[in-house]
């Protein structure tokens, strides 16, 4: 019986050896997804991507990119392909519905990924996705090179520019503003308030727009009792003010925020007086006044009446932009602001952005389009 025992012993360790075996055999592979799921992981890629990743055997690949939002919502499309591996870690990622089918159909076409990356970054899905319908256009980047650059506007930008002789910063710029359009069409309504608000002729304030805060001026600086700004313009435009006049420069507000009513009353009695070329020049509709913003105003000199002939102009010409406030309508810009050129007429801006306007010689208009225009 002893002898018996013995005999049985010997199968039954081989079978657990063998199964020990097995079960390491099964465990490794696992292991190493784990690992390898974990790196991934570690790197930012979804659990979608990751398994597309291990399932191609693409990891090595990946460890060597990093991280890298665009391969990682290649590896998650259903439009993924192979043969565009290396061209999806080149192109800058944005977070549009059908990114990878537009980006291989762009590619397809011979645009490189640099002319990819800035088709995809200046318009919305829908407008790549229907750019990318086209056939293919040569030197894109003459105009997609600024950020500020809007893809739906492409061929406005190419007539713009074939009529205008215009080169190509500022004709983005100007079609960006539609300067290609008639005054008062196709405005862009404003409702919200807000400090760096661009009110021009084709962008209108709503006519119960009304600043939260307006204030005051004191009237040692204003013509009288009634000139209103919002705080912060009133703040600047009095220490402004008051600085000036330490040099010996009496600066005073004498029309300062207007109501979409108080504008069009304007409108109408300077169209009455002086006809309707008169107020296309200088005097906005109601409701696409910067005075309705709160934040501009009319300067005049307590010692001339004529501003422009004043010392206190030159004294704004050099100063204004050091208390924030800028000429929102200078000479030889009348084509982009839509207004002839008016001494008299300041904007509250703040002191960083009427800092770079004075010294690059731009309007407000452009300064809007190619920095705060989102």
């Amino acid at each position: 019986m002893v002898e018996k025992r013995s005999r049985l012993k010997k199968p039954v360790k081989r079978l657990l050896i063998i199964i020990c075996l097995l079960v390491i055999i099964l465990l490794i592979p696992l292991s190493i997804r784990l690992y390898n799921s974990s790196k991934l992981s570690k790197l930012h890629y979804d659990k979608q991507a990751i398994n597309v990743i291990l399932k191609k055997h693409k990891q090595k690949y990946v460890y060597e990119v990093g991280e890298n939002k665009m391969l990682n919502a290649a590896f998650q499309s259903d439009d993924y392909q192979e043969k565009y591996l290396k061209d999806y870690t080149k192109i800058t990622y944005q977070n549009h519905k059908n990114l990878i089918k537009n980006v291989n159909t762009l590619l397809s076409k011979k645009y490189n990924c640099k002319e990819i990356s800035a088709i995809i970054a200046r318009g919305n899905d829908e407008d790549v996705s229907s750019f990318a319908k086209r056939d293919k256009v040569d030197n894109v980047l003459e105009y997609l090179q600024f950020e500020y650059a809007k893809l739906s506007n492409y061929d406005r930008y190419v007539d713009y520019e074939m009529k205008e002789r215009t080169d190509a910063e500022d004709t983005v710029t100007y079609v960006n503003l539609n300067l290609d359009k008639e005054y008062y069409t196709d405005s862009i309504l404003i409702s919200k308030y807000s400090e760096t608000v661009l009110a021009n002729k084709y962008r209108q304030l709503g006519e119960e727009y009304v600043p939260d805060d307006l204030m005051k001026i004191k009237e040692e600086y204003a013509v009288d009792d009634e000139q209103y700004l919002t705080k912060v313009a009133v703040e600047a435009f009095e220490k402004m003010a008051k600085d000036a006049a330490k040099e010996g420069f009496s600066i005073l507000a004498n029309s300062a925020y207007r109501s979409y009513q108080d504008q069009q009353e304007v409108y109408d009695v300077y169209k009455d007086l002086y006809g309707q070329k008169y107020v296309d020049n200088y005097v906005a509709l109601a409701g696409y006044s910067e005075h309705q913003t709160g934040l501009a105003l009319d300067v005049s000199s307590a010692n001339n009446k004529v501003f422009a002939d004043s010392k206190e102009y030159n004294w704004m010409l050099e100063n204004s932009y050091k208390y924030g406030f800028i000429m929102r309508y200078p000479k030889d810009k009348e084509k982009i602001t839509g207004y002839k050129y008016e001494a008299w007429h300041y904007r509250y801006v703040g002191k960083e952005i009427a800092k770079y306007i004075y010294e690059n010689d731009l309007t407000y208009d452009e300064y809007y389009i190619r920095f705060l225009d989102k």
